[in-house]
Protein backbone atom coordinates (compact mmCIF):
# COMPACT_ATOMS: atom_id res chain seq x y z
CA UNK A 1 0.00 0.00 0.00
CA UNK A 2 1.30 3.44 -0.87
CA UNK A 3 1.75 6.13 1.74
CA UNK A 4 1.58 9.61 0.29
CA UNK A 5 2.30 12.79 2.26
CA UNK A 6 -0.67 15.06 1.62
CA UNK A 7 0.41 17.91 3.87
CA UNK A 8 3.66 19.23 5.16
CA UNK A 9 2.24 21.28 8.01
CA UNK A 10 3.70 24.24 9.86
CA UNK A 11 7.46 24.39 9.75
CA UNK A 12 9.69 25.37 12.65
CA UNK A 13 12.54 27.62 11.64
CA UNK A 14 15.95 26.81 12.96
CA UNK A 15 17.17 29.65 15.18
CA UNK A 16 18.68 32.43 13.10
CA UNK A 17 22.24 33.50 13.75
CA UNK A 18 25.32 35.11 12.25
CA UNK A 19 27.06 33.53 9.29
CA UNK A 20 30.30 34.16 7.48
CA UNK A 21 30.38 34.79 3.75
CA UNK A 22 33.09 32.73 2.10
CA UNK A 23 34.64 33.41 -1.29
CA UNK A 24 34.16 30.18 -3.19
CA UNK A 25 34.15 28.87 -6.71
CA UNK A 26 31.40 27.84 -9.08
CA UNK A 27 29.25 25.04 -7.67
CA UNK A 28 29.52 21.55 -9.12
CA UNK A 29 26.11 20.08 -9.88
CA UNK A 30 25.33 17.11 -7.66
CA UNK A 31 21.66 16.56 -8.04
CA UNK A 32 20.20 17.90 -11.25
CA UNK A 33 19.80 21.61 -10.87
CA UNK A 34 18.60 23.21 -14.07
CA UNK A 35 15.07 23.50 -15.38
CA UNK A 36 14.18 23.31 -19.03
CA UNK A 37 11.66 26.02 -18.24
CA UNK A 38 14.17 28.35 -16.59
CA UNK A 39 15.54 31.43 -18.29
CA UNK A 40 19.24 31.99 -18.59
CA UNK A 41 19.13 35.63 -17.67
CA UNK A 42 16.72 38.21 -16.39
CA UNK A 43 16.91 41.24 -14.16
CA UNK A 44 18.03 40.88 -10.57
CA UNK A 45 15.27 40.12 -8.11
CA UNK A 46 13.80 42.94 -6.07
CA UNK A 47 13.64 40.89 -2.88
CA UNK A 48 16.44 40.62 -0.40
CA UNK A 49 16.53 36.96 0.58
CA UNK A 50 18.75 36.43 3.61
CA UNK A 51 19.09 32.80 4.53
CA UNK A 52 17.83 31.52 7.87
CA UNK A 53 21.02 30.04 9.29
CA UNK A 54 21.23 27.75 12.26
CA UNK A 55 23.31 28.35 15.35
CA UNK A 56 24.55 25.75 17.76
CA UNK A 57 21.47 24.21 19.34
CA UNK A 58 21.62 22.89 22.88
CA UNK A 59 18.93 21.66 25.20
CA UNK A 60 16.60 20.51 22.42
CA UNK A 61 17.34 16.86 23.10
CA UNK A 62 19.54 14.90 25.43
CA UNK A 63 23.11 14.39 24.30
CA UNK A 64 23.50 10.73 23.38
CA UNK A 65 26.85 9.33 24.56
CA UNK A 66 28.62 7.50 21.75
CA UNK A 67 29.07 4.08 23.30
CA UNK A 68 29.20 0.60 21.76
CA UNK A 69 25.70 -0.10 23.06
CA UNK A 70 24.27 3.00 21.39
CA UNK A 71 25.96 2.92 18.03
CA UNK A 72 24.70 -0.16 16.26
CA UNK A 73 27.06 -2.12 14.02
CA UNK A 74 29.83 -0.33 12.16
CA UNK A 75 31.27 -1.72 8.94
CA UNK A 76 34.88 -2.85 9.23
CA UNK A 77 35.98 -0.75 6.25
CA UNK A 78 34.67 1.39 3.40
CA UNK A 79 33.97 -1.40 0.93
CA UNK A 80 30.68 -0.06 -0.51
CA UNK A 81 29.65 3.44 -1.69
CA UNK A 82 27.60 4.07 1.48
CA UNK A 83 29.92 1.93 3.68
CA UNK A 84 27.39 -0.91 3.87
CA UNK A 85 24.20 -2.18 2.21
CA UNK A 86 22.12 0.01 4.55
CA UNK A 87 23.98 3.16 3.40
CA UNK A 88 24.76 4.21 6.97
CA UNK A 89 28.12 5.78 6.04
CA UNK A 90 29.38 4.51 9.41
CA UNK A 91 32.60 2.50 9.84
CA UNK A 92 34.94 1.40 12.59
CA UNK A 93 38.48 2.71 12.26
CA UNK A 94 41.57 3.80 14.19
CA UNK A 95 40.38 7.42 14.12
CA UNK A 96 38.73 8.90 17.22
CA UNK A 97 38.08 12.31 18.71
CA UNK A 98 41.30 11.91 20.70
CA UNK A 99 43.58 11.55 17.67
CA UNK A 100 41.77 13.05 14.67
CA UNK A 101 43.91 16.19 14.91
CA UNK A 102 46.93 14.03 14.03
CA UNK A 103 45.67 13.46 10.46
CA UNK A 104 48.22 14.58 7.89
CA UNK A 105 48.70 14.25 4.15
CA UNK A 106 49.95 10.79 3.14
CA UNK A 107 49.69 11.13 -0.65
CA UNK A 108 47.86 12.88 -3.47
CA UNK A 109 46.76 11.89 -6.97
CA UNK A 110 46.00 14.68 -9.46
CA UNK A 111 42.71 14.66 -11.35
CA UNK A 112 43.50 15.59 -14.92
CA UNK A 113 40.14 15.93 -16.64
CA UNK A 114 39.65 19.19 -18.59
CA UNK A 115 39.29 22.23 -16.34
CA UNK A 116 36.46 23.45 -18.60
CA UNK A 117 34.19 20.73 -17.24
CA UNK A 118 31.42 22.81 -15.67
CA UNK A 119 30.63 20.28 -12.94
CA UNK A 120 34.17 20.04 -11.65
CA UNK A 121 36.46 17.03 -11.67
CA UNK A 122 35.20 14.75 -8.92
CA UNK A 123 32.13 14.37 -6.68
CA UNK A 124 31.88 10.79 -5.40
CA UNK A 125 32.80 8.61 -2.41
CA UNK A 126 35.60 6.12 -3.13
CA UNK A 127 35.53 2.51 -2.00
CA UNK A 128 38.51 0.64 -0.53
CA UNK A 129 38.82 -3.11 -1.11
CA UNK A 130 41.88 -5.28 -0.34
CA UNK A 131 44.15 -2.27 0.06
CA UNK A 132 43.07 -0.60 -3.18
CA UNK A 133 41.12 2.67 -3.50
CA UNK A 134 38.64 2.60 -6.39
CA UNK A 135 36.98 5.79 -7.61
CA UNK A 136 35.54 7.58 -10.63
CA UNK A 137 35.95 11.14 -11.87
CA UNK A 138 33.31 13.26 -13.60
CA UNK A 139 34.33 12.07 -17.06
CA UNK A 140 33.44 8.53 -15.96
CA UNK A 141 37.10 7.48 -15.83
CA UNK A 142 37.77 4.76 -13.24
CA UNK A 143 40.92 4.63 -11.10
CA UNK A 144 42.55 1.99 -8.90
CA UNK A 145 45.06 3.45 -6.42
CA UNK A 146 47.19 1.65 -3.84
CA UNK A 147 46.03 2.73 -0.39
CA UNK A 148 49.46 2.42 1.22
CA UNK A 149 51.42 4.06 -1.60
CA UNK A 150 49.16 6.40 -3.57
CA UNK A 151 50.37 4.71 -6.75
CA UNK A 152 47.84 4.59 -9.61
CA UNK A 153 47.62 0.89 -10.38
CA UNK A 154 45.42 1.35 -13.42
CA UNK A 155 43.03 3.86 -14.97
CA UNK A 156 40.28 3.00 -17.44
CA UNK A 157 39.37 6.09 -19.45
CA UNK A 158 35.86 6.57 -20.80
CA UNK A 159 36.00 10.35 -21.38
CA UNK A 160 32.23 10.45 -20.95
CA UNK A 161 31.45 13.76 -19.20
CA UNK A 162 28.86 13.53 -16.46
CA UNK A 163 27.41 15.78 -13.77
CA UNK A 164 27.89 13.08 -11.17
CA UNK A 165 28.14 12.20 -8.37
CA UNK A 166 29.09 8.90 -10.13
CA UNK A 167 31.17 6.30 -8.33
CA UNK A 168 31.90 2.58 -8.29
CA UNK A 169 30.95 -0.60 -6.44
CA UNK A 170 33.50 -3.41 -6.10
CA UNK A 171 32.35 -6.96 -5.39
CA UNK A 172 33.99 -10.33 -6.09
CA UNK A 173 36.93 -8.91 -8.02
CA UNK A 174 34.72 -6.82 -10.32
CA UNK A 175 34.32 -3.03 -10.44
CA UNK A 176 30.81 -1.92 -11.40
CA UNK A 177 30.48 1.63 -12.72
CA UNK A 178 28.65 3.63 -15.38
CA UNK A 179 29.34 6.09 -18.13
CA UNK A 180 26.83 8.78 -19.05
CA UNK A 181 24.90 6.18 -21.06
CA UNK A 182 25.86 2.64 -20.02
CA UNK A 183 26.51 0.40 -17.03
CA UNK A 184 29.94 -1.26 -17.19
CA UNK A 185 31.92 -3.95 -15.38
CA UNK A 186 35.72 -3.96 -15.11
CA UNK A 187 38.26 -6.46 -13.82
CA UNK A 188 39.35 -5.10 -10.43
CA UNK A 189 42.96 -6.22 -10.91
CA UNK A 190 43.60 -4.97 -14.44
CA UNK A 191 40.83 -2.50 -15.30
CA UNK A 192 39.89 -4.51 -18.38
CA UNK A 193 36.24 -4.03 -19.34
CA UNK A 194 34.19 -7.20 -18.93
CA UNK A 195 30.84 -5.96 -20.24
CA UNK A 196 28.89 -2.81 -21.09
CA UNK A 197 25.11 -2.32 -21.25
CA UNK A 198 23.55 0.84 -22.71
CA UNK A 199 20.58 1.89 -20.56
CA UNK A 200 19.49 5.36 -21.66
CA UNK A 201 16.39 5.51 -23.83
CA UNK A 202 17.04 8.88 -25.51
CA UNK A 203 19.49 11.78 -25.64
CA UNK A 204 17.72 13.56 -22.76
CA UNK A 205 18.79 10.88 -20.29
CA UNK A 206 22.01 10.02 -18.53
CA UNK A 207 23.41 7.98 -15.65
CA UNK A 208 24.90 9.71 -12.62
CA UNK A 209 25.12 7.18 -9.78
CA UNK A 210 27.37 4.52 -8.33
CA UNK A 211 25.74 1.16 -9.09
CA UNK A 212 24.21 -0.91 -6.32
CA UNK A 213 24.93 -4.60 -5.91
CA UNK A 214 23.15 -7.36 -3.98
CA UNK A 215 23.00 -11.14 -4.43
CA UNK A 216 24.39 -11.24 -7.97
CA UNK A 217 22.36 -8.33 -9.34
CA UNK A 218 23.60 -4.85 -10.23
CA UNK A 219 21.19 -1.90 -9.94
CA UNK A 220 21.57 1.22 -12.10
CA UNK A 221 19.06 3.98 -12.80
CA UNK A 222 18.84 6.50 -15.59
CA UNK A 223 18.22 10.17 -14.81
CA UNK A 224 16.58 12.93 -16.91
CA UNK A 225 19.86 14.82 -17.15
CA UNK A 226 23.22 14.85 -18.89
CA UNK A 227 25.84 17.46 -19.73
CA UNK A 228 23.79 18.76 -22.68
CA UNK A 229 20.69 19.53 -20.62
CA UNK A 230 18.66 18.68 -17.56
CA UNK A 231 14.98 17.84 -17.21
CA UNK A 232 14.34 18.12 -20.92
CA UNK A 233 11.18 16.49 -22.36
CA UNK A 234 11.03 12.70 -22.30
CA UNK A 235 13.87 12.13 -19.85
CA UNK A 236 12.87 9.32 -17.47
CA UNK A 237 14.26 7.69 -14.37
CA UNK A 238 14.17 3.92 -14.89
CA UNK A 239 15.80 1.48 -12.48
CA UNK A 240 17.46 -1.48 -14.19
CA UNK A 241 18.33 -4.75 -12.45
CA UNK A 242 21.21 -6.35 -14.38
CA UNK A 243 22.83 -9.74 -14.12
CA UNK A 244 26.19 -9.01 -12.48
CA UNK A 245 28.04 -11.59 -14.57
CA UNK A 246 26.74 -10.63 -18.01
CA UNK A 247 25.00 -7.26 -17.73
CA UNK A 248 21.79 -8.74 -19.13
CA UNK A 249 18.62 -7.04 -17.83
CA UNK A 250 16.61 -9.04 -15.29
CA UNK A 251 13.84 -6.45 -14.81
CA UNK A 252 13.24 -2.70 -14.83
CA UNK A 253 10.99 -0.34 -12.88
CA UNK A 254 9.79 3.01 -14.27
CA UNK A 255 9.82 5.66 -11.55
CA UNK A 256 7.65 8.19 -13.41
CA UNK A 257 4.83 6.19 -15.03
CA UNK A 258 5.06 7.41 -18.66
CA UNK A 259 5.67 10.95 -17.42
CA UNK A 260 2.06 11.44 -16.35
CA UNK A 261 0.74 11.31 -19.88
CA UNK A 262 2.81 14.11 -21.40
CA UNK A 263 6.33 12.93 -22.32
CA UNK A 264 6.57 15.67 -24.94
CA UNK A 265 6.91 18.22 -22.12
CA UNK A 266 7.58 16.39 -18.86
CA UNK A 267 10.55 14.59 -17.37
CA UNK A 268 11.51 13.33 -13.95
CA UNK A 269 12.68 10.79 -11.46
CA UNK A 270 16.06 9.13 -11.35
CA UNK A 271 18.55 8.00 -8.72
CA UNK A 272 21.64 9.96 -7.84
CA UNK A 273 22.88 7.52 -5.20
CA UNK A 274 23.12 3.77 -4.63
CA UNK A 275 19.95 1.98 -3.40
CA UNK A 276 19.84 0.46 0.08
CA UNK A 277 19.16 -3.23 0.75
CA UNK A 278 17.77 -4.99 3.81
CA UNK A 279 18.50 -8.55 4.95
CA UNK A 280 15.64 -9.90 2.82
CA UNK A 281 17.02 -8.30 -0.33
CA UNK A 282 14.34 -5.60 -0.53
CA UNK A 283 15.43 -2.44 -2.32
CA UNK A 284 14.98 1.12 -1.00
CA UNK A 285 15.20 4.05 -3.39
CA UNK A 286 15.38 7.82 -2.92
CA UNK A 287 13.84 9.28 -6.08
CA UNK A 288 14.48 12.68 -7.65
CA UNK A 289 12.10 15.45 -8.71
CA UNK A 290 9.67 16.01 -11.61
CA UNK A 291 10.19 18.45 -14.49
CA UNK A 292 9.84 20.95 -15.92
CA UNK A 293 11.01 22.66 -12.73
CA UNK A 294 8.69 25.60 -11.92
CA UNK A 295 6.96 24.87 -15.23
CA UNK A 296 7.17 26.44 -18.67
CA UNK A 297 5.71 29.58 -20.22
CA UNK A 298 2.98 27.48 -21.83
CA UNK A 299 2.47 25.28 -18.76
CA UNK A 300 3.18 27.38 -15.63
CA UNK A 301 3.06 25.92 -12.11
CA UNK A 302 3.79 22.44 -13.42
CA UNK A 303 0.40 22.36 -15.13
CA UNK A 304 1.74 19.95 -17.77
CA UNK A 305 1.95 17.36 -14.98
CA UNK A 306 -1.13 17.81 -12.73
CA UNK A 307 -1.43 15.73 -9.59
CA UNK A 308 1.30 14.47 -7.25
CA UNK A 309 3.67 13.25 -10.01
CA UNK A 310 4.38 9.84 -8.53
CA UNK A 311 6.92 8.51 -7.70
CA UNK A 312 9.07 11.63 -7.63
CA UNK A 313 10.40 13.02 -4.32
CA UNK A 314 9.58 9.67 -2.72
CA UNK A 315 11.14 6.86 -0.74
CA UNK A 316 10.16 3.63 -2.49
CA UNK A 317 10.51 0.05 -1.30
CA UNK A 318 10.68 -2.69 -3.94
CA UNK A 319 10.86 -6.45 -3.54
CA UNK A 320 13.94 -8.28 -4.90
CA UNK A 321 11.84 -8.98 -8.02
CA UNK A 322 11.03 -5.29 -8.56
CA UNK A 323 7.49 -5.26 -7.13
CA UNK A 324 6.34 -2.06 -5.45
CA UNK A 325 5.80 -2.74 -1.73
CA UNK A 326 5.21 0.82 -0.49
CA UNK A 327 6.11 4.41 -1.16
CA UNK A 328 6.14 7.64 0.80
CA UNK A 329 6.04 10.90 -1.14
CA UNK A 330 7.41 13.89 0.73
CA UNK A 331 6.71 16.64 -1.83
CA UNK A 332 3.70 16.05 -4.10
CA UNK A 333 3.76 18.08 -7.34
CA UNK A 334 7.20 19.49 -6.62
CA UNK A 335 7.85 22.84 -8.32
CA UNK A 336 11.32 23.60 -7.00
CA UNK A 337 13.73 20.73 -7.76
CA UNK A 338 13.34 19.37 -4.23
CA UNK A 339 14.64 15.87 -4.94
CA UNK A 340 14.42 13.23 -2.25
CA UNK A 341 17.58 12.02 -3.91
CA UNK A 342 19.73 10.79 -1.05
CA UNK A 343 20.13 7.09 -0.41
CA UNK A 344 17.66 5.94 2.28
CA UNK A 345 19.46 4.96 5.48
CA UNK A 346 18.28 1.69 7.06
CA UNK A 347 18.59 1.74 10.82
CA UNK A 348 16.58 1.17 14.01
CA UNK A 349 14.61 3.47 16.32
CA UNK A 350 12.67 2.55 19.42
CA UNK A 351 13.52 -1.07 18.76
CA UNK A 352 12.09 -1.36 15.22
CA UNK A 353 13.58 -1.18 11.70
CA UNK A 354 13.27 2.29 10.17
CA UNK A 355 14.13 4.13 6.97
CA UNK A 356 15.59 7.63 7.29
CA UNK A 357 15.97 10.03 4.40
CA UNK A 358 16.22 13.69 3.48
CA UNK A 359 16.80 15.71 0.34
CA UNK A 360 16.75 19.14 -1.20
CA UNK A 361 13.49 20.10 0.53
CA UNK A 362 15.57 20.31 3.71
CA UNK A 363 13.31 17.92 5.62
CA UNK A 364 14.39 14.73 7.38
CA UNK A 365 11.87 11.91 7.60
CA UNK A 366 11.77 8.58 9.40
CA UNK A 367 9.51 5.79 8.14
CA UNK A 368 8.55 2.38 9.45
CA UNK A 369 10.56 -0.02 7.28
CA UNK A 370 7.75 -2.59 7.11
CA UNK A 371 4.84 -0.30 6.25
CA UNK A 372 6.27 3.01 5.02
CA UNK A 373 4.28 4.85 7.69
CA UNK A 374 5.70 8.25 8.66
CA UNK A 375 7.11 8.21 12.20
CA UNK A 376 8.45 11.78 12.29
CA UNK A 377 9.60 14.59 10.03
CA UNK A 378 11.91 17.47 10.85
CA UNK A 379 12.86 20.57 8.84
CA UNK A 380 16.53 21.47 9.11
CA UNK A 381 18.34 24.55 7.89
CA UNK A 382 16.55 27.63 6.59
CA UNK A 383 12.92 27.54 5.43
CA UNK A 384 10.76 30.32 4.00
CA UNK A 385 7.38 28.64 4.26
CA UNK A 386 6.81 27.33 0.72
CA UNK A 387 6.75 23.63 1.54
CA UNK A 388 3.08 23.32 0.55
CA UNK A 389 3.28 25.16 -2.78
CA UNK A 390 3.05 21.86 -4.67
CA UNK A 391 -0.22 21.02 -2.94
CA UNK A 392 -1.58 24.50 -3.77
CA UNK A 393 -0.77 24.07 -7.45
CA UNK A 394 -1.13 20.36 -8.22
CA UNK A 395 -4.45 20.95 -10.01
CA UNK A 396 -3.38 24.18 -11.71
CA UNK A 397 -4.16 24.74 -15.38
CA UNK A 398 -2.27 26.91 -17.85
CA UNK A 399 -4.83 29.65 -17.12
CA UNK A 400 -4.41 29.53 -13.33
CA UNK A 401 -3.34 32.79 -11.71
CA UNK A 402 -2.76 34.04 -8.18
CA UNK A 403 -2.01 30.69 -6.57
CA UNK A 404 1.44 31.90 -5.51
CA UNK A 405 2.79 35.40 -4.75
CA UNK A 406 4.17 37.42 -7.66
CA UNK A 407 7.63 37.28 -6.09
CA UNK A 408 8.90 35.63 -2.95
CA UNK A 409 11.96 34.28 -1.16
CA UNK A 410 12.54 30.57 -1.70
CA UNK A 411 14.56 28.54 0.76
CA UNK A 412 15.72 25.85 0.34
CA UNK A 413 16.56 26.75 -3.25
CA UNK A 414 18.50 25.20 -6.13
CA UNK A 415 21.56 23.79 -4.26
CA UNK A 416 20.06 24.23 -0.81
CA UNK A 417 18.62 21.71 1.63
CA UNK A 418 20.26 18.32 2.16
CA UNK A 419 22.07 17.84 -1.13
CA UNK A 420 24.36 14.98 -0.13
CA UNK A 421 24.11 11.76 1.85
CA UNK A 422 23.09 11.22 5.45
CA UNK A 423 24.97 9.08 7.96
CA UNK A 424 23.80 7.15 11.03
CA UNK A 425 25.65 5.54 13.93
CA UNK A 426 22.57 3.56 14.93
CA UNK A 427 21.11 6.09 17.35
CA UNK A 428 21.79 9.46 15.73
CA UNK A 429 21.41 10.62 12.13
CA UNK A 430 23.81 13.25 10.79
CA UNK A 431 22.86 15.59 7.93
CA UNK A 432 24.95 18.13 6.02
CA UNK A 433 22.62 21.07 5.29
CA UNK A 434 23.09 23.95 2.85
CA UNK A 435 21.47 27.32 3.58
CA UNK A 436 20.67 29.18 0.38
CA UNK A 437 17.74 31.57 -0.19
CA UNK A 438 16.95 33.13 -3.57
CA UNK A 439 14.23 35.46 -4.89
CA UNK A 440 11.73 33.58 -7.06
CA UNK A 441 8.55 34.06 -9.05
CA UNK A 442 5.97 31.41 -9.99
CA UNK A 443 7.89 30.82 -13.23
CA UNK A 444 11.59 30.94 -12.29
CA UNK A 445 14.24 32.33 -10.02
CA UNK A 446 14.01 36.12 -10.15
CA UNK A 447 17.70 36.98 -10.42
CA UNK A 448 20.22 36.68 -13.20
CA UNK A 449 22.59 33.75 -13.53
CA UNK A 450 25.31 35.95 -12.04
CA UNK A 451 23.12 36.73 -9.04
CA UNK A 452 22.43 33.04 -8.45
CA UNK A 453 26.10 32.10 -8.73
CA UNK A 454 27.10 34.82 -6.29
CA UNK A 455 24.54 33.51 -3.82
CA UNK A 456 25.91 29.98 -4.19
CA UNK A 457 29.46 31.21 -3.69
CA UNK A 458 28.56 32.92 -0.41
CA UNK A 459 26.15 30.33 0.98
CA UNK A 460 26.85 28.79 4.36
CA UNK A 461 25.65 25.59 5.93
CA UNK A 462 25.21 23.39 8.98
CA UNK A 463 25.92 19.90 10.19
CA UNK A 464 22.95 18.64 12.18
CA UNK A 465 22.62 15.62 14.49
CA UNK A 466 19.13 14.20 15.11
CA UNK A 467 17.96 11.66 17.69
CA UNK A 468 16.44 8.79 15.72
CA UNK A 469 14.03 7.76 18.48
CA UNK A 470 12.46 11.20 18.89
CA UNK A 471 13.19 13.14 15.70
CA UNK A 472 14.65 16.02 17.71
CA UNK A 473 17.88 17.93 17.20
CA UNK A 474 20.81 16.86 19.38
CA UNK A 475 23.15 19.54 18.06
CA UNK A 476 23.42 21.90 15.09
CA UNK A 477 26.82 23.32 14.15
CA UNK A 478 27.16 26.27 11.77
CA UNK A 479 29.72 25.93 8.96
CA UNK A 480 31.18 28.85 6.99
CA UNK A 481 30.56 27.24 3.58
CA UNK A 482 28.06 24.80 2.09
CA UNK A 483 28.91 21.24 3.20
CA UNK A 484 28.47 19.45 -0.11
CA UNK A 485 30.63 16.66 1.34
CA UNK A 486 27.78 14.74 3.03
CA UNK A 487 28.32 13.13 6.44
CA UNK A 488 30.68 10.27 7.27
CA UNK A 489 30.91 8.74 10.75
CA UNK A 490 33.64 6.71 12.37
CA UNK A 491 33.63 5.99 16.11
CA UNK A 492 32.88 9.38 17.75
CA UNK A 493 33.87 11.57 14.79
CA UNK A 494 31.76 13.00 11.93
CA UNK A 495 33.49 14.24 8.77
CA UNK A 496 32.32 16.55 6.01
CA UNK A 497 33.88 18.74 3.34
CA UNK A 498 32.83 22.20 2.23
CA UNK A 499 32.53 23.94 -1.08
CA UNK A 500 35.17 26.41 0.06
CA UNK A 501 37.57 23.47 0.27
CA UNK A 502 37.99 22.52 3.93
CA UNK A 503 37.88 19.10 5.56
CA UNK A 504 36.03 19.23 8.90
CA UNK A 505 35.87 16.70 11.72
CA UNK A 506 33.24 17.19 14.44
CA UNK A 507 32.56 15.48 17.75
CA UNK A 508 29.62 13.15 17.12
CA UNK A 509 28.21 13.68 20.62
CA UNK A 510 28.48 17.46 20.91
CA UNK A 511 29.03 18.93 17.43
CA UNK A 512 32.25 20.62 18.53
CA UNK A 513 34.72 21.13 15.68
CA UNK A 514 37.72 18.91 16.41
CA UNK A 515 39.76 19.41 13.24
CA UNK A 516 39.74 21.62 10.17
CA UNK A 517 42.26 21.63 7.35
CA UNK A 518 42.28 23.37 3.95
CA UNK A 519 42.41 21.15 0.89
CA UNK A 520 43.89 21.90 -2.54
CA UNK A 521 40.58 22.99 -4.10
CA UNK A 522 36.91 23.39 -3.40
CA UNK A 523 35.01 20.19 -2.75
CA UNK A 524 31.61 18.68 -3.36
CA UNK A 525 32.73 15.14 -2.55
CA UNK A 526 32.21 13.04 0.61
CA UNK A 527 35.08 11.24 2.31
CA UNK A 528 35.68 7.56 2.95
CA UNK A 529 37.38 6.23 6.08
CA UNK A 530 39.39 3.01 6.20
CA UNK A 531 41.74 2.02 9.01
CA UNK A 532 43.83 5.10 9.79
CA UNK A 533 43.11 6.76 6.42
CA UNK A 534 40.61 9.39 5.30
CA UNK A 535 40.29 9.64 1.50
CA UNK A 536 38.95 13.00 0.30
CA UNK A 537 38.40 14.61 -3.08
CA UNK A 538 39.15 18.24 -3.88
CA UNK A 539 37.55 18.41 -7.28
CA UNK A 540 35.63 21.68 -7.62
CA UNK A 541 38.52 23.91 -8.63
CA UNK A 542 38.06 26.78 -11.07
CA UNK A 543 40.68 29.41 -10.10
CA UNK A 544 44.03 28.44 -11.62
CA UNK A 545 45.68 28.41 -8.20
CA UNK A 546 43.49 25.52 -7.03
CA UNK A 547 44.37 21.94 -7.92
CA UNK A 548 41.93 19.10 -8.39
CA UNK A 549 43.20 15.99 -6.65
CA UNK A 550 42.46 13.00 -4.48
CA UNK A 551 44.01 13.49 -1.04
CA UNK A 552 44.79 10.68 1.40
CA UNK A 553 45.02 11.77 5.02
CA UNK A 554 46.56 9.38 7.54
CA UNK A 555 47.12 9.45 11.28
CA UNK A 556 50.68 10.61 11.85
CA UNK A 557 51.43 11.48 8.22
CA UNK A 558 53.46 14.66 7.67
CA UNK A 559 53.18 15.32 3.93
CA UNK A 560 52.19 18.68 2.47
CA UNK A 561 49.78 19.68 -0.27
CA UNK A 562 51.23 21.53 -3.29
CA UNK A 563 48.80 24.36 -2.53
CA UNK A 564 45.68 24.93 -0.47
CA UNK A 565 42.54 27.03 -0.66
CA UNK A 566 43.68 28.76 2.54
Amino acid sequence: MGHEARTIGTRRRVVAGAAFAVAATLIAACSGSSSSGSSSGGSPGTLACPSEHGTAVTGTAPIIPITPAATGRAAAGWTLPGADLANTRYVASAITSANVSKLGVAWTVPLTIPTAHTDGAYATTPVIVNGVVYLQDLESNVYAIGLATGKVLWRHDYNSPNGGPDGVTVVGGVVYAATSSAAVALDATTGTQLWSRTLIGNDHEGIAMAPGYNHGTVYVSTVPANVTGQYLPGGEGILWALNARTGAPEWSWNQVQNLWGNPGVNSGGGLWYTPSFDAQGNIYLGIANPGPIFGTKKYPLGSSRPGPDLYTDSVVKLSPAGKLLWYYQLTPHDLYDWDLQNAPVLSTANGRPVVIDGGKAGILIELDAQTGKLLWQLPVGGHDGHENDGLLTEHATPASRGLLPAEYCLEPSIYGGILTQLASNGSTTFAAVNDLALPATPVDYAGSVTTVLQAVEHATGELVAVNQDTGTIVWDTLLPSSPYGAATVTNDVVFTTTFHGDLFALDAATGAILFKTPMSAGSNAPVAVDGDYVIAGAGAALPPAQRNMIIAYKLGATGKLPGTVG
